[in-house]
């Protein structure tokens, strides 16, 4: 179990890619690209390709965290902490 916290702070206006998010969550827990792929039912060539085009479905975002242990969030949140 990892007893750290992980933050990810990002400047200038620039915005972490899911791609790039999903590298950092594979980072965390010490897996390989492979290896997720193949965990979650996918040839690692096809699950590279996706990664290179960032593109999943929600559905594929949460199978991916789930296989991870986590939680995948996709929401709106405005500044008065309306969420939607």
């Amino acid at each position: 179990m990892h007893n750290m916290l992980y933050a990810v702070c990002i400047g200038g206006g620039d915005s972490v890619t899911t791609a790039k998010q999903i590298k950092l969550a594979l980072t965390y827990k010490g897996i390989s690209e492979a290896e997720l792929s193949r965990l979650i039912g996918s040839k690692p060539s096809a699950f590279n390709q996706r990664m290179k085009t960032d593109k999943f479905t929600k559905d594929e975002l949460e199978m991916i965290a789930a296989t991870l242990g986590a939680v995948y969030y996709s929401s709106f949140e405005f500044p008065d902490g309306t969420k939607f």
